[in-house]
């Protein structure tokens, strides 16, 4: 469903927003190595979300890429997603068809509106901290780096 940019960048975010909750600030091939992504394309995804400002990027010795704890609550899972791929996920075809509409509906096509639409709610009402919390109790998704 979803392009490899996007998976990758929903990844490095996740991965970068439960870091940060440990005031740990990480670096590019930390990133990569966590979510299995070739770095070159980690560092495109995360130029991406730092003009976006999803990610903060610190440069230096010290430097690496953190998320504001206080944004882990303003951030939801769309806003990555159409930073990303825009809004083609919430509006395509489930085969990818480019004639697909109403009137010319391929095999999936009411079927999969309904997956959209339940798949584009998720996203817009889940924010960081709401993967990255069950009832205050933090989830860990990746081994600590």
């Amino acid at each position: 469903m979803f392009s490899k940019s996007c998976e990758y960048g929903l990844r490095a975010v996740i991965f970068i927003a439960e870091q940060s909750t440990s005031q740990t600030k990480v670096g590019l091939k930390t990133i990569a190595s966590a979510i299995n992504s070739p770095e070159a394309f980690t560092a495109k995804i995360l130029q991406v979300l730092t003009r976006n400002h999803i990610v903060t990027s610190i440069k230096g010795p010290y430097g690496g890429f953190m998320i504001e704890e206080h944004r882990l609550k303003e951030i939801t899972l769309s806003e990555i997603v159409n930073i990303l791929d825009g809004d083609k996920i919430y509006t395509g075809c489930g085969l990818g068809l480019k004639q697909c509409d109403e009137k010319s509906p391929c095999p999936l096509h009411f079927k999969f509106i309904e997956i959209r639409n339940n798949l584009k709610k998720m996203l817009e009402e889940n924010t960081l901290h709401d993967i990255l919390f069950t009832d205050s109790k933090k989830n860990i998704f990746w081994l600590k780096t």
